[in-house]
């Protein structure tokens, strides 16, 4: 333990061969306050600060935390002697499409980095890049607003209107809000390859084929190793988890209790698509395949000509639309006849998604593009007219959004304002957790909110919140501390 003044510093570590935990934890004293660091080594990791009454409480508090640490195997350390664990970046090649024929792209957004990240809703488009960056467009390609998070974005989901980034970093941020935060935090030893989120639940796919699922409040449920390594797809519905690996793909009880049914596919799984009734598995061996979420069931077979990289469907299944190796893409009838192959006219799409008669992909240059997949246009292409595409510019003054890492980052009021709802940090069963103080709402369900600006007592202020399905509400809007 280090001294400066009245400032104390204890660092630990816990690193475990063959890809085990690799963290730190470090407790700091300065008088009454305690300040608990805490991530995978290399990292910055959360903080958490609480004041005590006297310096002797907080003295005991962190001699506690230390003591509970050591327990669990952390040894005293040099902070930067050990390196950072090696985080899983896909390594993917793009050839040139042996096409006919370019898409009709009608605009095209360059990110500046590699991207494998996108999601559109009804009305924006969003796309993250390796270099930590997620931009919203609108449809038509202007470019909204930056969130700028602390490392590489590996995807992006959405539950409900909730949109979330899985990051390098192993934490999962919501985007829901101005003020993006860390709503689940991944084990150390947890290498992300996908993740999905359904009704609050994070189900995380692996390189080891390990399928983890945490619950809202950033709770470890349960953990399982499938039986192939290289889990690019997870997707997940009220009936189960789907997970997409090396030898196929397993679909799990989604409380844990057990495989329902494996299904071996024709080569190794890249990418994983579902609706509602089926789940869709694009592979090494050029296919994307339909398999039945009832029983596994291989229903159809849709051919491309290089391995899948990305897939997605029209609502309903009626078009099936893949990316593959070789920069093209393709479409298909619900049954597997090829409708068209086209290039992408800028690399090979690493993510999909179909809307309103539109395609948008990330490619391997790190651009979003946006392809007019109607019937017209479609034909039109394969006649060799195609529309001039519109590189989109980044706006002059672009709003840019950073996580909050500390209380004093959070922008505060005197009072609530009318039609906004107070929340209050509470301890309960040794964590502090966030209640509802306003009324209208269930007092004793939890608040996903960010672990980096709790204190015990503190008030926040904020826009809206939503009941989800096992009890607890997620946060809409602006959050804002209660002075």
């Amino acid at each position: 333990m280090s001294t400066a003044s009245t400032v104390s510093t204890t660092y630990l570590e816990l690193s475990q061969e063959g890809g085990g935990a690799h963290k730190f934890y470090e407790v700091t004293i300065a008088g009454t306050v305690v300040t608990v660091r805490y991530g995978r080594i290399g990292a910055a990791g959360q903080t958490q600060t609480t004041t005590f009454p006297t310096a002797e409480k907080a003295q005991a508090a962190a001699a506690k935390k230390v003591g509970e640490k050591v327990r669990k195997g952390y040894a005293p350390a040099v902070q930067g002697q050990r390196a950072p664990r090696a985080v899983t970046r896909r390594q993917v090649s793009s050839a040139p499409s042996t096409a006919g024929a370019v898409a009709p792209v009608l605009w095209r957004f360059r990110t500046g980095s590699a991207a494998f990240g996108i999601h559109v809703d009804d009305d924006r488009c969003w796309v993250g890049n390796q270099n930590g960056d997620v931009y919203t467009l609108d449809h038509e390609g202007a470019v909204l607003a930056r969130f700028s998070l602390p490392d590489g974005v590996k995807c992006l989901v959405a539950d409900d209107f909730w949109i979330y980034a899985g990051c390098d970093d192993g934490k999962v941020y919501d985007l829901s809000s101005k003020l993006p935060f860390a709503a689940y935090d991944i084990a150390a030893d947890v290498d992300i390859f996908w993740l999905d989120i359904h009704e609050g639940i994070l189900n995380v796919s692996d390189r080891a084929g390990r399928l983890t699922v945490i619950d809202h409040e950033d709770e470890h449920q349960w953990a399982r190793r499938s039986r192939g390594e290289h889990a690019w797809m997870i997707r997940a519905d009220d009936r189960a988890v789907y997970h997409g690996h090396l030898a196929g793909v397993t679909a799990y009880a989604p409380d844990g209790g057990g495989e329902l049914w494996h299904t071996p596919t024709r080569g190794g799984v890249l990418f994983g698509w579902q609706e509602d009734d089926a789940v869709y598995a694009g592979t090494a061996q050029r296919v994307v395949q339909r398999l039945s979420k009832a029983t596994g069931a291989v229903e159809a077979t849709y051919a491309c000509d290089s391995a899948v990289y990305s897939c997605a469907t029209s609502p309903g299944g009626r078009f099936v639309f893949a990316g593959d190796a070789a920069s093209s893409v393709y479409c298909f009838d619900r049954h597997g006849t090829r409708l068209w192959k086209l290039g992408t006219g800028g690399g090979s799409a690493l993510s999909m998604q179909y809307r309103d008669e539109r395609l948008y992909l990330v490619t391997t240059d790190g651009s979003l593009v946006c392809v007019d997949a109607s019937e017209a246009a479609i034909t039109a292409a394969q006649q060799g007219t195609v529309p001039v595409v519109r590189d989109v510019k980044l706006a002059a003054a672009l709003p840019t959004y950073a996580p909050a890492t500390a209380v004093a980052a959070v922008a505060t009021v005197t009072g609530a304002p009318a039609g906004s709802i107070v929340v209050e940090c509470v301890q309960q069963a040794g964590r502090l957790r966030v209640h509802v103080v306003s009324e209208g709402y269930e007092p004793s369900w939890n608040v996903q909110f960010p672990r980096a600006i709790r204190e015990p007592g503190a008030r926040y202020v904020v826009d809206a919140l939503h009941p989800a399905a096992g009890g607890f509400y997620r946060v809409r809007g602006d959050i804002r501390r209660l002075l």
